[in-house]
């Protein structure tokens, strides 16, 4: 016998002011599922988890939830207890709910966190406070977690360790989150928020993605039919005489209710648009250190390092927590003298700075005073701009402009610090954990702009699949205050590291091959005529499976198949798995026919 639904929400619809966050929302969550929630800043996410969990009610439509459903959250920032250990922390008042078994599990999870129970939470960095934060969620033994952000602040540390805890995790799981690695590791289902209505895609992010592509382009046909049709219909009401004929009174009753069908589709919001106002060509050097080392007491941070930092270097400094990764930054710029050793800094370098804490913003300035205070104009390059339009690029429409900085959301706050940070000229960009708070879209325009930025950029972040994408070169905390350097990103250092290289070389050794060994490749020869002619079909066989590819696509996005027929979820999900097999095997005969026939011609 199935599993009875976690919860189910039927056309459930929450707004604030006229801006619907969910409009006539369909949701399912199943026993056991972990769903990764994704969407643009803004889109509503956090207040979708409030609904889950009961912190909010909606405007309408209905919630049933499972009896004796036990619901944990663990917010962005979650609070602690400064004056609790980790051990009390965990425990709660276990005593009051008379669950005896709560201090073994919470000895568990502790021992799991590397944590001395007795430790005070007051003294623990912000990343160890979402851990144990995380930890007391689990010790709750939920039915459904809900994370919101659970990544940020964490290290790789941290985050391998929250993957491997919610692979392992009996609990179904709710995740909004826009570290993509993350996503493709713990997600079996990706949800996505768009304009008030959810979206659900079976597997991970990466098949998202795929599927996404297929879903957007089958809306812009039918989008695109729709409004071929209606403007054919407007032609026709104009003609008068023969609308106004009884027999065709369907006709206009239809016309209108296309009308109000057309009136009624919430277009999709329109992309942030990135661009740096750059700034006079900075010397070909930008730093050079030579032996430093720097410590705080008997603490070493950096320990006899060199460097040398040329201009269009594109730096990630990776490494745990509390590594110095911002102490050696700031050495690099010249902000920090360090114990010993020297730095030597190039010509002509104007910094701009984004700060994870974002404490450069004044939270009782206006949105366009933070932009450019004093002036109604940015010039981007060549352009100028008025601040209101400089500001929609950043998704901040006109009448927020004169709206408080503390009036703004996370995910605001991290699009206004770029905002202003783009809108002054630099020559070289200090990103120390941009990505916290930023939607996926938003992130992977970033990306764009870095890896298109004519001038240096030094990045601190823990975002794996952003740190791939963006640098060039990684520097790594090895430990004792001893820093490395390593060409490439992420991935590269986590080959290259010495760590890797050991394990590597404990490995027994393939032996390779012979050449006699190694099959031959077959001799192509002419192309037949047959083979021609089935040339000539393969791409409107391949076309048919799109079709159906998309159609099937549009199926699993629709909310409501996973409430009222989750049996035929599985049968379509196959079905998939079948098509995407057949494509995969005809464009590798496409390109075959395609190589025979340009060998023999």
């Amino acid at each position: 016998m199935a599993a009875p639904t976690l919860i189910t929400l039927s056309g459930v619809q929450l707004a604030y002011g006229h801006h619907p966050l969910l409009d006539h929302a369909d949701f399912t969550i199943q026993p056991g599922e972990r769903i990764g929630l994704i969407g643009r800043n803004g889109a509503g996410k956090s207040s979708l988890l409030k609904v889950l969990d009961g912190r909010t009610a909606p405007d309408d439509g209905e919630i049933m939830r499972s009896s004796g459903l036990r619901i944990a959250t663990v917010e962005q920032e979650p609070e602690l207890d400064g004056h609790s250990t980790v051990l009390e922390a965990l425990c709660g008042n276990y005593a009051e709910t008379e669950d005896w078994q709560r201090p073994a599990r919470a000895g568990a999870l502790i021992e799991q966190l590397g944590l001395a129970p007795d430790l005070p939470i007051e003294g623990l960095s912000g990343g160890m406070r979402k851990r144990v934060a995380l930890a007391r969620a689990l010790a709750d033994e939920p039915d459904l977690l809900l994370l919101d952000e659970p990544t940020n602040h964490l290290d790789f540390d941290g985050i391998a360790w929250l993957e491997g805890l919610l692979q392992s995790a009996r609990c179904s799981v709710v995740i909004i989150t826009h570290d993509r690695r993350f996503l493709d590791a713990v997600a079996t289902r990706v949800v996505e928020l768009d304009r008030g209505t959810l979206y659900s895609f079976p597997g991970n992010f990466s098949q998202w993605q795929q599927r996404k592509a297929e879903t957007l382009e089958a809306e812009k046909q039918q989008n695109a039919k729709f409004d071929k049709f209606l403007a054919q219909e407007e032609v026709w009401i104009r003609k008068g005489v023969e609308a106004r004929r009884t027999r065709n009174e369907g006709r206009v009753r239809r016309l209108e209710q296309l009308r109000r069908e057309r009136t009624a589709r919430r277009e999709r919001q329109g992309n942030v648009s990135l661009a740096i106002a750059e700034g006079q060509r900075s010397g070909k050097l930008v730093a050079e250190l030579q032996n430093v080392s720097h410590q705080y007491g008997e603490r070493v941070i950096v320990r006899d390092f060199s460097t040398v930092i040329m201009r269009k270097d594109r730096i990630g400094f990776i490494g745990p927590n509390g590594s110095g990764k911002t102490t050696l930054l700031k050495i690099i710029l010249g902000k920090l003298q360090p114990t010993s050793g020297t730095v030597r800094l190039g010509t002509n370098l104007t910094v701009g700075y984004f700060d994870q804490m974002r404490s450069q913003l004044d939270e009782n300035a206006t949105l366009a005073d933070t932009i450019n205070p004093g002036s109604e104009w940015v010039e981007i390059g060549d352009q100028r701009k008025h601040v209101m339009s400089y500001l929609e690029d950043f998704l901040f429409p006109p009448a927020r402009a004169q709206s408080p900085v503390h009036s703004l959301s996370g995910g605001e706050r991290a699009r206004l610090v770029l905002a202003r940070m783009f809108a002054r000229p630099t020559n070289v960009l200090v990103l120390d954990e941009p990505t916290n708070d930023l939607d996926i879209e938003t992130l992977e325009l970033l990306e764009e702009l870095l890896q298109d930025y004519p001038g240096t950029v030094l990045l601190v972040s823990h975002d794996r699949e952003f740190l791939n994408n963006v640098v060039t070169q990684t520097i790594a905390s090895e430990g004792n205050g001893n820093w490395g350097e390593y060409v490439g990103g992420y991935d590269e250092w986590l080959a290259q590291r010495p760590a890797a290289q050991a394990a590597e070389s404990d490995k027994p050794r393939k032996k390779e091959p012979t050449a006699q060994a190694r099959p031959k490749p077959a001799k192509a020869g002419r192309i037949t005529s047959w083979e021609l002619r089935e040339l000539d079909e393969l791409p409107d066989r391949i076309a048919v499976l799109e079709r159906d590819q998309a159609e099937l696509t549009a199926r699993l996005s629709d909310g409501s198949l996973y409430r009222d027929a989750p049996e035929e979820v599985d049968d379509i999900n196959k079905q998939l798995h079948e098509i995407d097999e057949q494509l995969e095997a005809l464009f590798a005969r496409w390109e075959a026919l395609e190589e025979k026939r340009s060998d023999g011609a």
